[in-house]
């Protein structure tokens, strides 16, 4: 009985979150592996879409029903109550063409109120390009950069032993050279820890905000509004620049994790991934530890959209604990395989105290 109840709530929760993700639509007229158009590169401020977290991108970003430490103010806000310590995050992601994604947060428990709180910002750096024209393909002389950055306030919940909410409200700044745009988003997940034992559900919301616009001094200019008419031929004039979505991100995950005994345990992790802009796709992945110290893991992303030149994940960690001090550290890799663009890697360190 306790086990057809547990099927019963999971049948319930994936039907929930399935409605939500396809708005309502007929599931007989909806097949979330394929789309006829898709709006790739029609977003702005895509940065949010950069996973974070070595452990999380090890597993092939399947990470919305496993987010129980720093990151997860990133993969589920709901998952940082479970802390029970404060804890810190720092991740370090060598991206594409030389370009950095920073990455901090931390997380405070707050027992008496069943909450948590976190605090958490990402900077991507481009660094100095020259400045190219028409007539000067080889450099004007000068340079530009640009630099996207993002801050977020998170609070979480436990509303029983085994369900949370949580919700976080960031603010969104990207610049490039002299322009600039900002905007104001919301994330929020539910996280259920369910009565069988380590199969847990999860189901994150991300970017939910303002449009982004971007402005500056040079989309100053001037122009003539009458060639007929002499001596008005300079009037000032600034360029109007059409706000563009934040790229919306609706997961849906699962995971199961399982006790090997002495030699160890393992944890089974798939998301379903709706964004708003381009096709759904499935993440997997898979995390093995031995004596809840050494990690091995792999995975993958984006299963079931063609589109995406991205895949194989592969990451290990170190967990160290000390039970007398209450001190902990951890130390974590991950490769992402990225086709013709080589590969991505990340490199996290967390602290507990």
């Amino acid at each position: 009985m306790k086990v057809f109840n547990q099927i019963a709530k999971i049948s319930l929760f994936l039907i929930i979150s399935f409605n939500v993700v396809f708005g309502g639509e007929d599931p007989s007229n909806v097949n979330p592996f394929t789309t006829e158009v898709d709006a790739i590169g029609t977003g702005a401020m895509t940065f949010l879409e950069i996973g974070v977290g070595a452990r999380a991108m090890g597993m092939g970003g399947a990470f919305v029903a496993v987010a129980n430490d720093a990151s997860a103010t990133y993969w589920n806000p709901a998952g940082i109550v479970w802390a029970d310590k404060v804890q810190i995050e720092v991740n370090h992601n060598s991206w594409f063409l030389d370009s950095k994604v920073q990455f901090i947060s931390g997380v405070i428990p707050l027992p008496n109120f069943n909450s948590a709180i976190a605090l958490s910002a990402t900077t991507v750096g481009f660094g100095s390009q020259p400045v190219r024209t028409v007539d000067r393909p080889t450099g004007t002389g000068e340079e530009y950069d640009a630099r996207d950055f993002a801050v977020g306030l998170t609070w979480a919940t436990a509303l029983t032993d085994r369900f949370s909410f949580g919700l976080s409200a960031k603010f969104l700044s990207s610049r490039i050279w002299h322009e600039s745009a900002s905007a104001f988003a919301l994330d929020f997940g539910i996280f259920y820890n369910t009565q069988l034992e380590g199969l847990r559900l999860g189901f994150s919301m991300a970017n939910f905000g303002s449009g982004v616009q971007y402005g500056g001094r040079d989309l100053d200019s001037t122009i003539d509004p009458d060639k007929d008419v002499e001596n008005f031929d300079r009037v000032p004039a600034e360029y109007k620049t059409d706000p563009y979505p934040l790229p919306i991100l609706f997961r849906a995950g699962i995971s199961y994790e399982l006790s090997l005994g002495v030699l160890g345990s393992t944890i089974l992790a798939a998301d379903l991934l709706h964004p708003s802009h381009a096709p759904e796709a499935v993440n997997v992945g898979l995390e093995y530890g031995f004596s809840n110290m050494f990690f091995l893991r792999a995975g993958y992303q984006n299963l079931f959209d063609d589109s995406s030149i991205n895949g194989l994940t592969l990451g290990a960690g170190i967990d160290y604990y000390d039970q007398n001090s209450g001190f902990g550290v951890r130390f974590d890799y991950s490769w992402s395989e990225w086709g013709v663009l080589s590969n991505a890697q990340r490199f996290s360190v967390g602290l507990v105290f």
